[in-house]
C-alpha cells in the first residue's frame, strides 16, 4: 500500500474515532429523531421526553437577566440549569449535528463548584455565576482538543485555556459545549471533514450559516443560553441572522482572542473578533459588561485597555437617546436583497419612526472597491495555510459547502469574490499587501468622512448615529449557496462595532417575489432567481445595526432601542 493511500486511511480513521468520541452521551438521552424530511425540528424538545417540565421552564428563559438572578438567588442551582441545557443541546446535537466536544462530567463538576462557593460564602462567583457558556471549536480549554474542523489537529490537547475561557471562568461562568465550525473558518455555512454538516433548526434544509453556525444551531434550538463565536467576514452574524438570534460583532481587539486557535494565524491586516450569540439583547449586555469588567488587557496585550462605559451605553454622544437619526442601506449596490429583507427593513423604519426617531436612506459609498481591497487581503497567501494544515493530515481541501445528495438545483455559478479576484490569486508580496494596508486606510478614511457628512440630513445636528442594513441578501438560503459574505464584511474592514437582531420570520403570502429589476452584475441576477418564497417560508429573517468602531457599548443600547421599538408595533397590532 502507498504512503498516499496509508495517509488517507489515517485521517478517515481518526475521523471516526473522534466521531464515536464525541457519541459517548448518556444513552438515557437519546430520542427518537424525526427522520430528515421534517424540516422544522424547534418542536421537538417540547415533544421528545428527555425534558422534564423544569428543564423546558430553565431552557426557555431566554432573558440572560433573569437566569442570572435565579442562579444568584438559588432558585435554580448552576448544577440543576447545566443539567438542563445540557439535555436540550444532546437534543440539538441529535438533530442538527451543531456539537464537537461533550465533557458532561467536568461541567458538571464545575457546575457543583459554583454552587457550593454561593453556599459557603453568600456571594456570587462573579457575573456570570452559574451561567453555562457553549464555545465555538476555537476558544482552547485546558486537558481538551480544540480540532476546528481539521483532521490534522485530531489529538492535539490544549495544555491551557484560551483567555477568554479563562475570564469565563473567573467570572463564574460554565462552559459546557463546543461547536461545530466549517473547515478553515472561511465559509459563511458549517461543514468539515471530521464532524460533517450542521443544518439549521427552523429547516434542516436551509444553512446554518457559518463559520460559527454550530452556536447559531445549538442557541437557536434554545441548547446554550449564550454562545460565543468569532467574527471574521460574518461568522457570528450570518448564523444569528440565518437562525433568529441576537449577536454582537465587537471592534479590533476589543475582547480577547489569545491563546484561541485560528486559520491563517498571524493575518491581522483585518482582525478576527469574539463575539456573543443569544436569544435575547440582554445577553449582549450581560457578556460584553462582565468580559470587559474583568479587564482583559491585563491577560491578552492586544486588547484595547478600553473599560466598560456606562457613559456611552446610556448614549451620551447620541443625543441621550431620545431621538436617533437611523439610516438604511436597503442594498449595497453589489447584490439586491430577497423581498423578505426588505420588509424588514420596512418594519424597522416604520417602528423606529413610531418610537419618535427619524430614519433616511444609506448612500453606499465605494463598495466594490471596499470589498475587494478585503477579499485581496483574506486571499493574500493564495490559501497556503488551509493547504498546509490539511497536508499533515491528507484530507482535501473543501471546495464547495454543497452536499453531495440532494442538493439544491439552483448554485448561485461561483462566488462573487472569484468573479472579482479572477479564479486564482497568487500569494502576494510583503509590498503588495503593504499597499492593500495603505488603500484600505484611505478607503476607511473615505468611509468616516461620509458618514460625518451625514449630519447635513439627519436633522439632529449628529450624523447618523447608526445604520440598519441586511446581513446576507437572502434568509438562510439551502446548504452550498450561501456565496455572499460582503454585507458583513464591509463592517469587518471598516471595524464597526455591529450587532444582528431578529425582525421576523418569511411569509410565502407577505414576501411575493418582487418584479425583475436592473440587474447589478450575472450574481445578483442569479440570488434574484434564488429566491422561491415556499422554500424560506418560515425562515428567520434578521438585519444589522451597525455602529461606529469601538462602540459596543453604544450599539447594544441602539439594538435595545429597535427591538423595543418593533416588540411595540407588533404588540400595537395585536401580534
Amino acid at each position: 500500500m502507498s504512503s498516499h493511500s496509508e495517509t488517507l486511511l489515517d485521517w478517515r480513521a481518526r475521523i471516526t474515532k473522534k466521531q464515536q468520541q464525541r457519541a459517548s452521551f448518556p444513552p438515557a438521552w437519546l430520542i427518537d429523531a424525526p427522520p430528515e424530511h421534517v424540516l422544522n425540528v424547534q418542536d421537538v424538545p417540547y415533544t421528545c421526553a428527555l425534558l422534564t417540565a423544569r428543564d423546558i421552564e430553565i431552557t426557555d428563559t431566554t432573558d440572560i437577566d433573569v437566569l442570572l438572578a435565579k442562579l444568584a438567588g438559588r432558585q435554580w442551582s448552576s448544577v440543576e440549569v447545566t443539567t438542563a441545557f445540557y439535555k436540550r443541546a444532546i437534543v440539538a446535537q441529535q438533530l442538527t449535528n451543531c456539537l464537537t466536544e461533550i465533557f458532561i462530567d467536568r461541567a458538571l463538576q464545575r457546575a457543583q463548584e459554583v454552587d457550593d462557593y454561593l453556599k459557603a460564602t453568600g456571594t456570587v462567583m462573579g457575573p456570570l455565576h452559574g451561567l453555562p457558556i457553549s464555545l465555538k471549536d476555537q476558544f482552547a480549554i485546558k486537558g481538551l482538543e480544540t480540532t476546528m474542523g481539521y483532521a490534522s489537529w485530531i489529538g492535539k490537547v490544549a495544555d491551557s485555556d484560551s483567555v477568554l475561557t479563562q475570564i469565563l471562568y473567573e467570572c463564574g461562568a460554565v462552559p459546557f459545549v463546543r461547536t461545530n465550525v466549517c473547515q478553515t473558518l472561511s465559509w459563511g455555512e458549517t461543514f468539515n471533514h471530521v464532524f460533517g454538516r450542521t443544518t439549521n433548526p427552523w429547516n434542516r434544509y436551509l444553512t446554518a450559516g457559518g463559520s460559527s453556525g454550530g452556536e447559531g444551531a445549538l442557541v437557536a434550538m434554545k441548547g446554550s443560553p449564550i454562545g460565543v463565536g468569532t467574527d471574521i467576514g460574518g461568522s457570528v452574524r450570518i448564523p444569528s441572522a440565518f437562525c433568529g438570534l441576537y449577536t454582537l460583532r465587537s471592534s479590533y481587539e476589543r475582547l480577547p482572542y489569545c491563546g484561541a486557535v485560528n486559520a491563517q494565524e498571524g493575518q491581522e491586516s483585518i482582525s478576527s473578533v469574539p463575539g456573543p450569540m443569544t436569544n435575547s439583547v440582554s445577553g449582549l449586555k450581560a457578556f460584553m459588561k462582565a468580559v470587559i469588567d474583568s479587564k482583559p488587557w491585563e491577560k491578552d496585550p492586544l486588547v484595547v485597555r478600553k473599560e466598560w462605559s456606562e457613559k456611552e451605553y446610556q448614549l451620551s454622544e447620541h443625543g441621550e437617546g431620545s431621538k436617533l437619526c437611523f439610516a438604511v442601506m436597503w442594498d449595497n449596490g453589489l447584490l439586491k436583497p430577497h423581498p423578505p429583507l426588505w420588509r424588514a427593513m420596512r418594519l424597522c423604519k416604520k417602528a423606529l419612526e413610531a418610537a419618535g426617531h427619524t430614519v433616511i436612506d444609506w448612500e453606499p459609498l465605494n463598495m466594490m472597491e471596499i470589498f475587494k481591497n478585503a477579499e485581496s487581503i483574506y486571499n493574500a497567501d493564495a490559501g497556503h495555510d488551509f493547504r498546509e494544515v490539511c497536508k499533515e493530515s491528507g484530507e482535501p481541501v473543501i471546495q464547495t459547502m454543497s452536499p453531495e445528495t440532494n442538493k439544491h438545483e439552483l448554485a448561485l455559478d461561483e462566488p462573487l469574490v472569484r468573479t472579482v479576484l479572477g479564479p486564482e490569486q497568487k500569494m502576494l508580496t510583503a509590498w503588495e499587501l503593504w499597499q492593500l494596508h495603505k488603500e484600505k486606510r484611505a478607503l476607511r478614511k473615505a468611509q468616516l468622512d461620509h458618514w460625518q457628512a451625514t449630519a447635513n440630513r439627519t436633522g439632529t445636528g449628529r450624523p447618523v448615529d447608526a445604520i440598519i442594513s441586511p446581513a446576507a441578501p437572502y434568509v438562510a438560503p439551502p446548504h452550498g449557496l450561501n456565496n455572499d459574505y460582503f454585507y458583513t464584511t464591509f463592517c469587518n474592514a471598516m471595524d464597526y462595532a455591529t450587532s444582528v437582531l431578529p425582525v421576523t420570520f418569511v411569509d410565502e403570502e407577505l414576501d411575493r417575489p418582487a418584479q425583475p429589476h436592473e440587474f447589478y452584475n450575472h450574481h445578483d441576477k442569479a440570488n434574484y432567481e434564488l429566491y422561491d418564497p415556499k422554500l424560506f417560508h418560515g425562515a428567520p429573517v434578521g438585519v444589522q445595526l451597525i455602529g461606529r468602531t469601538q462602540e459596543e457599548e453604544a450599539v447594544i443600547a441602539m439594538t435595545e432601542i429597535l427591538d423595543n421599538a418593533l416588540k411595540a408595533c407588533k404588540a400595537a397590532e395585536g401580534k
